[in-house]
């Protein structure tokens, strides 16, 4: 829950993440409207596969470098397959590339879908996202059923001091009271889209109709519009509507299909950043509204708010930043959930006469500090080599990199102890949080095409100081706090007491 919390977040900027970390285009800058159906022509003639299913980009920066895209057959809904970008050279020429935006942003979006396990097919991962999801849900119901009887009474109350426990459970009670709705949202919207694809399968079964065999087309299929005659086909229909992406595809029977993507403020969407609008491309109709914001009929407008909800796709700027944090407090109370579970673990067996925690608390204490800060030094080194791996990245590339530094932290964490790694690892944390603003000094201005995008680095270096202000605090937990906590660096000596073979004074080091 951590990670997909953590990531969750940053999926929160997940264009202006993709076009930070994006190298600039090697192509010629792409052609008007008016000249793209020439395009067109010349790709379908020098690549004719790419009939089946192409894209025009009405807005060309770094994430949709070329005016024309493609992508071979080998690919599926979930991504894979080689995509192809095309422009005209200043003579007329072709120009054809397959190295396009930077991966990186895509490999924390599926990190989040997955809660880490990318490694696993999706099929795979989304019900074990599922499952969890579900036990998020409960642990949220009877973590406020049990915080209701003093709910008035302790709801602002923060005590800071010496009672460490009473302190994070304070700030876990605080911080999930208000963020309770969002918390609510987030569990019940994962479990739906874990088991998307089990509701439409039963519902097709139950209410579906039998699928009808394709006919050929009675004649050759009419000729499409020029894409600027569709934008101001579609100005004219939906003036709210802003048009990105015209997505060409051809079906069985010959025809053609156009899905536009775009987006409009004044709604929420159903996909992370824009709607969808089906139009006829030889008359510049719309014919599906669905998925289009402000022309949806109540069924559909009902759970494209539910996904809005999930994905912040509505209310703009103000929102995603409101979301943002959100997602990172949210992370933060899982850790202190596992905090608040060892302190209480360590206080029944210090009445069992126990002086020493159990190995499996000494082992969860590490894990609790491995796993977050690997999973943020992770996603840190993977989104800083992607500026300094350029046109070479691969979300395989991006993948080994992330795991590589995780599983590092997490091994490190439980070969030192929860105590001493805590330090340690914030600090590599911060550093590695660092090396986000380093890639871009490194890899120069030419990488930003908006000044908005060194708010990225900004953050970077504001995460950076709260590790490095936890590592801190983690050290002088380490020499402070009581003994016989997973959290203090000679709990191991503290046998020593309940076997007569030696004492220490409290404030030993």
């Amino acid at each position: 829950l951590f990670i997909a919390f953590y990531a969750g977040a940053i999926t929160m900027f997940e264009e202006p993440l993709q076009r930070w970390a994006s190298p600039p285009s090697r192509l010629a800058p792409p052609p008007s409207l008016e000249r793209t159906p020439e395009l067109i022509d010349k790709v379908l003639a020098a690549h004719p596969e790419a009939a089946r299913d192409y894209e025009i980009s009405l807005a060309v920066d770094s994430t949709r470098p070329a005016r024309m895209s493609w992508t071979d057959a080998s690919g599926d809904e979930h991504g894979g397959g080689t995509a192809h970008y095309a422009s005209l050279a200043p003579d007329g020429s072709l120009q054809v590339e397959t190295t396009g935006p930077s991966p990186v942003a895509q490999f924390v979006d599926v990190l989040h879908q997955q809660v880490g396990l990318t490694f696993l097919p999706h099929e795979i991962a989304m019900p074990v996202m599922g499952a969890i999801a579900l036990l998020y849900a409960i642990a949220i119901v009877s973590g406020l059923v049990v915080l209701l009887p003093s709910l008035v009474s302790d709801l602002f109350a923060l005590r800071i001091g010496k009672n460490v426990k009473r302190m994070w459970l304070d700030i876990h009670n605080l911080l999930g009271v208000f963020s309770l709705p969002f918390h609510l949202v987030m569990a019940l919207t994962c479990v739906v889209f874990a088991f998307h694809d089990q509701f439409y399968d039963a519902q097709a079964a139950a209410f579906g109709r039998p699928d009808r065999p394709a006919r050929e087309a009675a004649g050759p299929p009419p000729a499409i519009l020029p894409p600027a005659e569709i934008v101001a086909r579609l100005g004219e229909q939906a003036p709210g509507f802003t048009p990105l992406v015209l997505d060409y595809s051809r079906r069985p029977d010959g025809s053609v299909f156009l899905r536009v993507a775009g987006t409009d403020p004044r709604f929420g969407t159903r996909g992370p950043t824009y709607g969808f609008a089906g139009v006829d491309p030889a008359t510049g109709q719309i014919k599906a509204t669905d998925y289009m914001p402000g022309r949806q009929d109540g069924w559909s407008a009902t759970i494209t708010s539910f996904f809005a909800l999930h994905f912040g796709s509505f209310g703009g700027a103000p929102v995603r930043w409101a979301y943002f944090l959100l997602g990172l407090s949210g992370a933060f109370i899982f850790y202190t959930g596992n905090l608040l579970w060892i302190e209480s673990r360590r206080r029944r067996e210090r009445k069992a006469g126990l002086v020493e925690q159990t190995r499996p608390t000494r082992i969860l204490g590490a894990l609790t500090v491995g796993v977050p800060l690997g999973c943020v030094a992770g996603i840190s080194a993977s989104v800083a080599a992607a500026k300094l791996l350029a046109h070479d990245a691969t979300p395989a590339i991006h993948g080994a990199i992330y795991y590589a530094v995780f599983l590092a932290f997490v091994g490190w964490a439980l070969a030192r102890g929860a105590a001493r790694s805590g330090v340690e690892l914030a600090i590599a944390g911060a550093a590695a949080m660092l090396a986000v603003p380093l890639a871009s000094l490194i890899a120069g201005p030419g990488w930003y095409d908006s000044p908005a995008l060194i708010a990225i680095d900004l953050t970077a270096i504001a995460l950076a100081a709260l590790l490095a202000m936890s590592a801190r605090s983690a050290r002088r937990r380490m020499i402070d706090g009581p003994r016989d906590s997973v959290w203090a660096r000679t709990a191991k000596n503290t046998a020593q007491t309940s076997t007569g073979r030696g004492t220490e004074p409290a404030g030993a080091p």
